[in-house]
């Protein structure tokens, strides 16, 4: 090899060093290897910058806008706890865990999915007396598997697909219909999800273990009751209480319902709950916030609906009242506290004193603390104020937008229809979708800027451009010859290659990241096809399928890393699981690419 192929395959090396050493992170390492490529020569500046550009690069930071569109409108919430149910035993538990997250994470980033999922099934697996940590690790896996169903279902998948386009171009190839470029990775995936699903659930009791989260989810010192009334559109109206899903709420219990001029204490689980309800809730922040969540739902003060202010630029605040405050000393009615500082107070916090009495009547003291529902430029206006010691914001209050719910999912459905049927490119198409996701409403141009990724864009790009120069110095070709050669030797055919591409694939994937390990390997893929004389789509999809096989470690993928803290998890325990699995997942793979595309 020349001394710019060598410089190529050392400069990977070293950043697969650094990644498996964790000691810089995925961008830094990757950016940093394509730079050094450049400075050295071995790839010109324009090939270096051509991932920044990519179709593929632009699809996914699109699909990251529409996802955020779905997740704000309370759309994927709304699919996932019906779906979830109450499971007898573990097995089932996984299943109706896993199923549904395959199917989202098919159509949408799984990374988000598993985002959404984490807290659910934090409360879940309390509800149905499960250890989160039988739960934490085949969530992931299931999103993993999911996004090997269809071409949107992973970037990889983009990645790969668009390479092969190009490639397929520049060869003179016949190109790839739509239908099969969205649904050709099922191939693959289909099989490997079920074989998949059956090794979690038979060997789930000897590999995965009963761990007590690594950082466990403290309650939060300051309690709250918090009055919320059920309005007459909300679809717990008429349902029990546990049927709504308002029992057993972490941190949370339902104190008492207002019904007119009757009280019902400590009401149980069976009780219907009617349109006007005031339902009396006690217990931690994040809870509080929770409520808010669920439609129909709303704080029982006519303060609320005063503040001026949009929908979508509404929050939840916490203030530390000061003993400079005008208000100390006044009850909150009559401190006129939403005319002065356009905020209703919700709830008041007092060194862990339950306050019983209705908000208005709540006579304040230096130190309490107030949960108030505001605008998003509260905290900045009052942060320096005599009137609070502490004012801050409240993580992931921003209210649902439940009544959009159905316009996210139009538009998500349209975009899935216009992938997998037309020839519309993938890139204008993801991208029609986000504009509509913020043009409606679905999400705001705010949170669609902050909802995409940079790590990953710039990973992917700067992989892109690395695998470029691979190819450029010929290194490429040489590893190629290296692994034909190997097969060769070992007396392997074709069939058998894919197998390999497969595994080799995924093991790039576990410290490269998978959009690394499909910008490395597929120059690699194709010249072995070349060689064997086969058709190269099933080594494409062959490859297509292996990138996205991140289980052997927790930083192999980002939804692994999600799980790890929460489930408790040490290093080995992807590797006991995940090394198996990724073995079964390469050989149906690799079986099921011979069957559906032939050679």
């Amino acid at each position: 090899m020349t001394p710019e192929a060598w410089f190529s395959v050392c400069s990977v090396v070293v950043v697969m060093a650094l990644l498996v050493s964790n000691r810089t992170s995925p961008e830094t390492a990757m950016l940093g290897a394509l730079v050094a490529q450049v400075l050295f020569g071995a790839v010109e500046l324009e090939a270096a910058l051509i991932g920044f550009g990519h179709p593929a690069v632009l699809m996914i930071a699109s699909l990251f806008v529409v996802a955020a569109g779905l997740t704000e409108t309370g759309a994927t919430t709304a699919l996932a706890q019906s779906l979830l149910g109450s499971p007898k035993g573990e097995s089932a538990a996984q299943l109706r865990l896993m199923g549904p997250v395959a199917l989202l994470s098919a159509f949408m980033n799984n990374t988000p999915i598993v985002a959404m999922y984490l807290p659910i099934v934090s409360d879940w697996a309390r509800k149905i007396r499960i250890s989160p940590s039988k739960l934490y690790i085949p969530l992931s896996y299931a999103a993993i598997l999911g996004g090997r169903l269809t071409l949107i279902g992973s970037a990889s998948n983009l990645v790969v697909m668009e390479m092969y386009r190009q490639y397929a171009l520049s060869e003179g190839l016949p190109a790839i219909s739509s239908a099969v470029q969205f649904w050709g990775p099922t191939a693959l995936g289909g099989p490997a999800l079920v074989a998949g699903f059956a090794f979690i659930v038979l060997t789930s009791k000897w590999l995965l273990p009963e761990r007590k989260p690594a950082v466990t989810s403290e309650l939060d010192a300051r309690r709250y009751t918090v009055l919320m009334e059920v309005r007459e559109d909300s679809p717990i109206v008429g349902k029990t209480i546990e049927d709504a899903g308002l029992r057993a709420l972490p941190g949370l219990y339902l104190a008492h319902i207002e019904r007119g001029e009757e009280v019902i204490p400590a009401p149980g689980p069976r009780r219907r709950i009617d349109a006007g309800d005031i339902l009396a809730f006690a217990g931690v922040l994040d809870s509080v916030v929770d409520l808010r969540k669920i439609r129909g739902l709303v704080p029982a003060t006519d303060q609320v609906e005063k503040v001026q202010t949009s929908v979508v630029d509404r929050t939840l605040a916490e203030a530390v009242v000061s003993h400079r405050s005008p208000l100390v000393g006044s009850t909150v009615r009559e401190t006129r506290f939403r005319t002065r500082y356009n905020a209703a107070i919700i709830a008041v916090h007092r060194n862990g004193e339950q306050l019983q009495a209705k908000v208005g009547d709540i006579k304040l003291r230096p130190g309490d603390t107030l949960l108030l529902d505001t605008h998003s430029g509260f905290v900045g206006g009052y942060r320096n104020s005599d009137d609070f010691y502490l004012v801050s914001d409240v993580a992931g209050s921003t209210p649902v937008q439940h009544d959009k719910a159905w316009i996210a999912m139009a538009i998500f459905l349209a975009l899935v229809v216009t992938l997998a049927f037309t020839s519309i490119p993938p890139v204008a198409a993801g991208m029609t979708a986000a504009v509509l996701m913020t043009v409606t409403g679905c999400v705001t141009a705010v949170t669609a800027r902050s909802s995409v990724n940079l790590q990953v864009v710039v990973v992917i790009a700067s992989a892109l451009g690395i695998g470029k120069a691979l190819e450029q110095t010929g290194a490429a070709q040489v590893l190629a010859d290296g692994v034909i050669a190997w097969a060769g030797a070992m007396g392997l055919g074709a069939p058998a290659m894919l197998f390999v591409i497969v595994t080799a694939a995924s093991l790039f994937a576990q410290v490269l990241t998978n959009n690394g390990a499909a910008a490395l390997m597929f120059p690699v893929t194709m010249a072995a096809a070349a060689d064997f004389g086969v058709n190269p789509q099933p080594f494409m999809f062959a490859l297509l399928f292996g990138t996205g096989l991140s289980f052997m470690t927790p930083i192999s993928y980002q939804t692994n890393l999600m799980v790890y803290g929460p489930g408790g998890y040490r290093f080995g325990d992807f590797v006991r699981i995940g090394l198996p699995l990724t073995l079964l997942a390469a050989v149906t793979g690799a079986w099921a690419a011979t069957v559906w595309f032939p050679l």
